[in-house]
């Protein structure tokens, strides 16, 4: 009578197999520097992400409101640049404007601080989400 494979069985016979899964044909899994892999592939540099504008498109003590990302950037000290949703705390909504240091919703009349994104006045219950954005040379990017 043959016994039942145990847990411990079907686990170590598992991992073996995933692991000769991962070698390549002829890898006599020895990390020799003759590799291709460990000599020729370049180290891969993180993105920028997606360009908003330029610095110059986002007024000092203003921002801009970019629909389509869903994201508002602002400028509240010339050189500091913030980024934040577009998205209403309150309902949804996407904020539609930058005026006199707030971020405007158009649904309720929700405002927020460009500095922070705090709520100035409701009925939004909360700060509009920060977002992360980096400044390159002349360029905004989303991160």
């Amino acid at each position: 009578m043959t016994n039942p494979p145990t847990r411990r069985t079907v686990l170590g016979t598992g991992a073996a197999f995933l692991l000769a899964g991962c070698s390549k044909y002829g890898d006599s899994n020895s990390s020799s520097a003759s590799s291709p892999t460990a000599t020729t592939s370049p180290i891969a540099k993180p993105s920028a992400g997606k360009e908003l504008a330029e610095k110059s498109d986002i007024p000092v003590g203003g921002g801009k409101v970019f629909k389509e990302e869903k994201v508002v950037v602002t400028q509240p000290k010339k050189g500091e640049f913030k980024a934040f949703s577009a998205i209403c705390t309150h309902q949804g909504c996407t904020v539609n404007k930058v005026a006199d240091g707030t971020i405007d919703c158009p649904c309720h009349g929700s405002k927020y601080r460009i500095t922070d994104a705090s709520v100035v006045h409701g009925p939004a219950p909360r700060p509009l989400p920060a977002k992360k954005i980096t400044v390159k040379g002349k360029s905004i990017f989303l991160v």
